[in-house]
C-alpha cells in the first residue's frame, strides 16, 4: 500500500504486538511507542509516548490467553488516548472477547459479551474492527460503528489453489451453528454442503458429541468450517465422522485458532490433513505440522485505510470476495 497516513497511529496492547507490526507494514507505517506493562503491585501500567492530539488512532488487542489483563490493557489504551485529546479511536479486535457467551444458556448467567462491549464503549471507544463473530448479533451490542470483517478474503484464494473447490468437494458444518458460514463458501466455491449435528452434555459444556451427518460425502475431498477452536473436539470429533462418512480427505479452516489445553496434539493427531487458521490470535508455538497459518494483515491494512479515509469498506469487502482474497498460506511461524 503506498498512500501516506500522516494523521494515522497503530497502537498495540501485549496480545497482538506481531499482528499491529504486520499490518503497520502492509500500510507502509509503523507502530508508534507505548508502553503497556504493570506496576509492581501488578496493576497494569500504560503510556502512550507519542502525540496523539486529533489524529486517528488505531489500538491492536487480541486475547489467546490472560483475557482480563489484556482487556484492562486495552480500556487504559483508550482512556489515555481519550485524555490526549486523540481525534477518533478505533479498537481492533480481530478475535471478540466472550462472543460465546453472548446470551444466557443457563440460569443466573450473566450475558459476558454484552458486558465487555458496555465496558469498552465506556472507556472512550468511538469504532470496533472485528472479524469472523461468533454471533452477528453481538454487533447489536454497540450503539457505535462496528466493522465486521468475514474470513472469505482470507480463506477463498487458499482454497482454490489447494483444489478445495468444484463438485468433488463438499464444505461441512461440523455443527449447526456453522451451516451460514459453510454455505456461503459453499456457494463462493460451487460446492457440495454436509452438516454435522452435535450436542454438549450438560455435564461438560465444552464437550461436543456428534448426534448425525446429513449430506452427501461419499468419495469427497471433505473442509470442515467453524469460527474458532477452543478444546479441539467438535472439529476433531467432526473430522472423524466426515471419514467414515466416505470423505477420501479432511481438511479444515478456523478463523480463531484459540487452541486451549490439549487442542494442538489433538489436532496433530487426528485425520485432518490441513487445518488453516489465521493470526487473529497468536499462533501458539509448537503447532503441529498440519496447521496452516493465514495471515489476516493484508486485509485489515485495507479496511483500516478505508475507515481513516472515510471511504466504503462494504465496497472493498466485496470486490475481494469476488476476486478470490489475495491472501497466501504461509508456515507455523513459532511465534
Amino acid at each position: 500500500m503506498r498512500q501516506t497516513f500522516d494523521e494515522l497511529m497503530i497502537f498495540s496492547g501485549n496480545g497482538s504486538s506481531d499482528l499491529a507490526e504486520s499490518t503497520a507494514r502492509e500500510m507502509g507505517t509503523r507502530v508508534s511507542q507505548a508502553t503497556v506493562n504493570r506496576w509492581s503491585n501488578d496493576e497494569i501500567r500504560v503510556q502512550l509516548h507519542e502525540n496523539v492530539r486529533g489524529k486517528d488512532v488505531f489500538i491492536f488487542q487480541s486475547f489467546r490467553e490472560q483475557v482480563s489483563d489484556r482487556l484492562m490493557e486495552l480500556w487504559l489504551m483508550i482512556d489515555a488516548a481519550r485524555r490526549a485529546s486523540a481525534g477518533r479511536i478505533t479498537a481492533v479486535t480481530p478475535w471478540y472477547p466472550y462472543s460465546k457467551q453472548e446470551r444466557k444458556f443457563r440460569g443466573r448467567e450473566p450475558i459476558s459479551a454484552r458486558v465487555i462491549a458496555d465496558l469498552t464503549v465506556a472507556a472512550g471507544v468511538d469504532r470496533i474492527v472485528t472479524m469472523d463473530l461468533h454471533e452477528g448479533a453481538l454487533q447489536g451490542f454497540f450503539d457505535i460503528p462496528m466493522d465486521h470483517l468475514p474470513n472469505l478474503p482470507v480463506f477463498l484464494d487458499v482454497f482454490r489453489r489447494e483444489g478445495l473447490a468444484g463438485k468433488n468437494t463438499a464444505i461441512v458444518a461440523p455443527d449447526a451453528g456453522a451451516v451460514e458460514r459453510a454455505t456461503e463458501i459453499a456457494r463462493e466455491l460451487d460446492c457440495a454442503i454436509a452438516v454435522i449435528f452435535k450436542r454438549h452434555p450438560a455435564a461438560n459444556p465444552e464437550r461436543a458429541e456428534t448426534v448425525e451427518t446429513v449430506g452427501d460425502l461419499d468419495g469427497k475431498r471433505a473442509l470442515l468450517v467453524d469460527d474458532f477452536i477452543f478444546s479441539g473436539s467438535t472439529i476433531v470429533n467432526a473430522a472423524r465422522e466426515v471419514m467414515a462418512a466416505g470423505a477420501t480427505e479432511v481438511n479444515a479452516c478456523v478463523t480463531h485458532a484459540i487452541m486451549c489445553g490439549d487442542a494442538p496434539r489433538l489436532i496433530g493427531a487426528s485425520e485432518i490433513a490441513n487445518l488453516y487458521v489465521t493470526d487473529t490470535i497468536p499462533p501458539r508455538p509448537g503447532l503441529p505440522d498440519n496447521v496452516k497459518v493465514v495471515t489476516v494483515a493484508p486485509l485489515l491494512a485495507r479496511a483500516l485505510a478505508c475507515i481513516h479515509e472515510n471511504r466504503s469498506l462494504s465496497r472493498l469487502l466485496t470486490q475481494m470476495v469476488g476476486s478470490g482474497g489475495d491472501q497466501a498460506a504461509r508456515a507455523p511461524s513459532g511465534e
